[in-house]
């Protein structure tokens, strides 16, 4: 799968994550400050969702410090549906009833233990097939066409 990591601070748990992600056998693109500082997190969101929202990546995680700018920023772009997650339960229900395309987690408050199992929950999990969780997103799709 093609994946899209961003984050606006270069730190351990964001190496971590791209660490992990290429020995699951992901093909990774960096961007924002695992590649050159200064990385504004609106900028990094904004250009990691509109490459996930063109296709060229399949999903992405993005990080900030506490996880909800760049959640925020990512999900104005139209066709995102941006996840902070903190725990995998919560990951693993974006994924399922919200077919998210972006994890977002939080650089101060997310272990390295509670990230890989939030992308085990995010990976293991594909979009529910429910009429009730479809008739969702399709209302989401709709809204989103209007505006």
């Amino acid at each position: 799968m093609k994946i899209a990591v961003g984050s606006d601070m270069k730190t351990h748990l964001a190496e971590t994550v791209v660490e992990e992600l290429k020995k699951r056998g992901h093909e990774l693109t960096v961007f924002g400050a695992l590649v050159a500082t200064p990385a504004p997190w609106t900028k990094v969101a904004i250009e990691v969702a509109e490459k996930v929202a063109a296709g060229q990546f399949d999903q992405a995680v993005l990080f900030c410090w506490t996880g909800t700018g760049i959640s925020l920023a990512a999900n104005k772009v139209k066709g995102i549906r941006a996840a902070l997650c903190g725990d995998a339960q919560t990951a693993a229900g974006a994924r399922k009833w919200n077919d998210a395309n972006i994890l977002c987690m939080s650089l101060r408050a997310t272990s390295e233990e509670v990230a890989k199992e939030m992308l085990d929950a995010w990976f293991s999990n594909a979009p529910s097939a429910d009429e009730e969780d479809l008739a969702c997103l399709r209302y989401l799709e709709e809204w989103e066409a209007e505006q």
